[in-house]
């Protein structure tokens, strides 16, 4: 039988310690390079515009999934570069790396390109764990990341051209050499293949930056100027695990507007109504000053730091019997 969380302390103890010392270095080192920690609410009337978004409604409002809008009004409210350590929800199952209530490091750096938010990146991760972590049988050493855009990633582990297929599902179905299941569109497909052919090959023996996503793929990402079909976005992979995720700043609001129509259009579709659009978000963006900005998750970064098999053990007293 199962025993419930707070049975389980003596035997968590080093790690929740080791989890606290992580919390106090990831604090320092932000405020080593001039970031300011922001508090922002958790009962929001919005809590954002994804498509298969799944958000938990608290009366009236929703708890947050992530502290992205409400950063970004302050962001251009003139806060400067700032960070949070925001407790976040995701109506999603429990699994071993994914709790659906868990912290989530979010950061915006100002006039930082993806190159710059990369190195950032990496280096907190220098700065704050060992110099090799290890986690779920997985091993990596903290020196020379691979940089790997997306379309570098699907020719090379599912042999397709992922930019010249996209919309098609069933080109790239035939590059990849899969069946297309039945009412399967191009983006499930995609991240079908993500998951099954590309995801295994990240984040192994050295940390992984898979950059440049489809811009479909990235609503709140800038496109690149040199090829409009992708965004400046990028993930990081450490142990197989994904551990953040970026964007380079859209800062266009007419063009923010068109996208999230668009999503909630298909979100509606799929899952019925659900929350008003954040017109206030909308004034916001149009005048953000230009930044980048990431969201890492922390208990994951709790688990490398300490070779934890499940996120649960880093957790203090998590939602479910372990």
């Amino acid at each position: 039988m199962s025993s419930q969380p707070w049975q389980t302390l003596p035997d968590r103890m080093a790690l929740l310690r080791r989890r606290n010392l992580l919390a106090s270095g990831v604090r320092a080192f932000f405020t080593a390079r001039g970031y300011s920690e922001v508090e922002t609410p958790y009962a929001v009337a919005a809590p954002g515009e994804e498509v298969h978004l799944r958000a938990r409604q608290a009366g009236e409002e929703w708890l947050n999934t992530s502290p992205e809008f409400a950063m970004k009004k302050l962001l251009a409210g003139g806060s400067g570069p700032i960070f949070q350590m925001a407790r976040v929800w995701r109506d999603e199952p429990w699994s071993d790396t994914h709790a659906p209530e868990f912290t989530m490091l979010e950061w915006y750096a100002l006039h930082a390109d993806m190159g710059a938010l990369m190195a950032e990146t990496f280096a907190l991760l220098q700065a704050t764990l060992p110099p090799a972590v290890s986690c779920r049988g997985i091993t990596t050493v903290l020196d020379e990341p691979e940089y790997l855009s997306v379309a570098e990633a699907f020719a090379r582990y599912a042999g397709a051209d992922v930019l010249g297929t996209a919309g098609d599902a069933r080109a790239l179905a035939a590059q990849a050499g899969v069946a297309l299941r039945d009412g399967e569109e191009w983006e499930d497909l995609f991240f079908r293949l993500l998951l099954e052919k590309i995801e295994p090959h990240l984040g192994r023996g050295r940390a992984t930056f898979l950059t440049h996503w489809p811009a479909a793929q990235a609503a709140l990402a800038r496109r690149c100027p040199q090829d409009e079909r992708v965004a400046e976005r990028f993930e990081l992979y450490v142990c197989g695990i994904e551990l953040a995720n970026a964007f380079v700043e859209l800062t266009d609001a007419a063009e923010q507007r068109a996208r999230f129509i668009e999503d909630r259009a298909r979100r509606h579709a799929l899952y019925g109504p659900d929350w008003a659009l954040d017109e206030e978000f909308l004034q916001a963006v149009g005048q953000l000053p230009a930044c980048a900005g990431i969201a890492l998750g922390f208990d994951r970064l709790a688990m490398l730091a300490t070779n934890a098999r499940r996120i649960a053990d880093v957790l203090w007293l998590p939602a479910a019997p372990i």
